[in-house]
């Protein structure tokens, strides 16, 4: 089975790093299913759900991602995320509270950097909600 390298990197830390023979990322024209050999490409990521398909796992490793930069190689994924969580530190009460919140924050925001990271937030809890609602579909 041929495999390409991934690396997924949040501004926090590096989420996910090794091989993987399929990865989908969703990106501003919609979901994009990657094989390895795949042409080269650079596209910007909307929030949503990376499915990495790994060799020797049986199910998918899940990253919720806000946003952010994807840029293919025939050997090589990187995906720069603002801000990225693997499915199992997930929660669906904390992101619907956390989304709330930054709708509030949106709402309340008195200037242009209050209102950017109630932006930043309600990404990140939009990324984890679509992230959960894959997790309970395939199940």
């Amino acid at each position: 089975m041929s495999t390409m390298h991934v690396e997924v990197v949040s501004n926090e830390e590096n989420i996910y790093s090794g091989e993987a023979s399929f990865v989908v990322v969703p990106t501003l024209e919609g979901e994009l299913g990657i094989y390895p050999r795949h042409e080269p490409i650079m596209s910007l990521v909307r929030p949503g759900a990376l499915r990495l398909t790994v060799p020797d796992h049986k199910e998918e490793i899940l990253v919720a991602v806000s946003g952010g930069v994807l840029e293919v190689q025939p050997d090589k994924l990187t995906l720069l995320a603002d801000v990225a969580v693997r499915s199992e530190e997930m929660d669906r009460q904390r992101a619907e509270e956390a989304k709330k919140a930054a709708e509030s924050g949106i709402s309340d925001a008195q200037d242009d950097v209050a209102l950017a990271k109630a932006h930043v937030a309600l990404a990140a809890a939009i990324a984890q909600l679509k992230t959960l609602d894959y997790l309970r579909n395939r199940k």
